[in-house]
């Protein structure tokens, strides 16, 4: 009878593990999502391959594994629709997510990186992609050169 008490505790204890988990990493889920977000909305139109994307973020990052795909999905077309209902409220409710959690510069340059992802989806970042990554990157106190971002091509100076 022993181990059937063991294994039932065991099966009681790992939802509890896993819920633990999602919640500890919510934020980097809503700040990861708020970053694609900002990226590929940025030049107005957010192509499949970025949605393609978004969902292989979700499915590549550890961190992320605990979620349901459509939990992000569904963050990331929140803040895109309050993106594109209002640019500036919507901006600054995807800016605050992600301030949230990019509070170490390893942090920080994931959500670059991601946004990087979500950018280089299509193709080419387009200048307005590459201008929002930066922007980001500045906002962030991440130089862009770490994530592959050279600000020299686009003739911006970040001082």
């Amino acid at each position: 009878m022993t181990g059937f008490f063991e294994t039932l505790i065991d099966q009681l204890r790992e939802p509890l593990h896993d819920e633990k988990i999602r919640h500890r990493n919510l934020p980097l889920l809503k700040g990861a999502m708020a970053a694609s977000a900002l990226a590929a909305i940025a030049d107005g139109t957010i192509t499949f391959s970025q949605r393609v994307r978004v969902d292989q973020v979700l499915q590549t990052l550890e961190a992320l594994k605990v979620f349901n795909p459509n939990e992000g999905v569904d963050l990331f077309n929140n803040y895109t629709e309050a993106i594109l209902k209002s640019p500036r409220s919507g901006r600054k409710k995807a800016l605050k997510a992600i301030k949230k959690v990019a509070k170490d510069q390893k942090t920080a340059a994931l959500l670059i990186r991601i946004c990087r992802a979500i950018s280089e989806a299509h193709g080419e970042p387009t200048l307005v992609e590459k201008i929002e990554m930066i922007s980001l990157c500045s906002q962030l106190g991440v130089d862009p050169k770490i994530c592959g971002l050279n600000v020299n091509e686009l003739g911006l100076a970040l001082d």
